[in-house]
């Protein structure tokens, strides 16, 4: 039978990315049809061009308006016919209708709903918390307030700053983040069995 197609969006490094395409190309129960971007010249192009996986960018500064600019993502990401939609540090949020069209998950570096944002591993550190973390869920149309499908905590050691703690979570999310869309495969196939 062959793997599940999703779509992978990304607006930055793209190492978790590249982390769902290694394990899709590893004999995962899904492939990465394609990485979608929403600007140009991001390192997330690179690693999936290196991986031999087709991208797409709908630049938000091409559109002249937020709606113009989703309509285009939206049927961009329906031309792969994707069974699910993963934001892999994804750094827009997605309307109503768009959500109404995908499936979308995302990988959010803090154990949600703390820390909520963009800023949520200088927020924990600023909190003054002893762990943080990072939290697969499913999108909703708010920020970070979708249902929480996993968790996995990080200790915030001395000495820690934003980068340093932001890569120890990103450690884990390049586990964890696969390691979901395999279980969401295997159910997706098992309920058409």
């Amino acid at each position: 039978m062959p793997a599940a197609p999703i779509v992978v969006l990304a607006s930055g490094d793209g190492s978790l990315a590249e982390a769902l395409i290694q394990v899709a190309k590893a004999g995962a129960p899904y492939s990465v049809a394609a990485l979608v971007t929403d600007r140009d010249g991001v390192n997330a192009l690179n690693r999936a061009a290196r991986l031999l996986t087709p991208t797409v960018v709908v630049d938000f500064d091409a559109y002249a308006n937020r709606a113009d600019w989703e309509s285009a993502l939206a049927q961009t990401v329906a031309s792969f016919r994707p069974w699910l939609v993963v934001s892999a540090g994804f750094m827009r949020i997605l309307s109503p209708k768009f959500l109404a069209q995908f499936d979308v998950i995302n990988s959010h570096p803090s154990l949600l709903p703390l820390f909520p944002g963009s800023n949520s591993v200088a927020d924990a550190l600023a909190a003054g918390v002893s762990e943080t973390g990072c939290t697969v869920h499913k999108v909703d149309s708010g920020v970070d307030t979708g249902p929480v499908i996993v968790q996995r905590r990080v200790s915030i050691l001395a000495g820690d700053d934003e980068s340093s703690l932001h890569e120890r979570i990103k450690e884990i999310e390049r586990v964890l983040l696969p390691e979901v869309v395999v279980e969401l495969a295997m159910a997706r196939e098992e309920l058409k069995s």
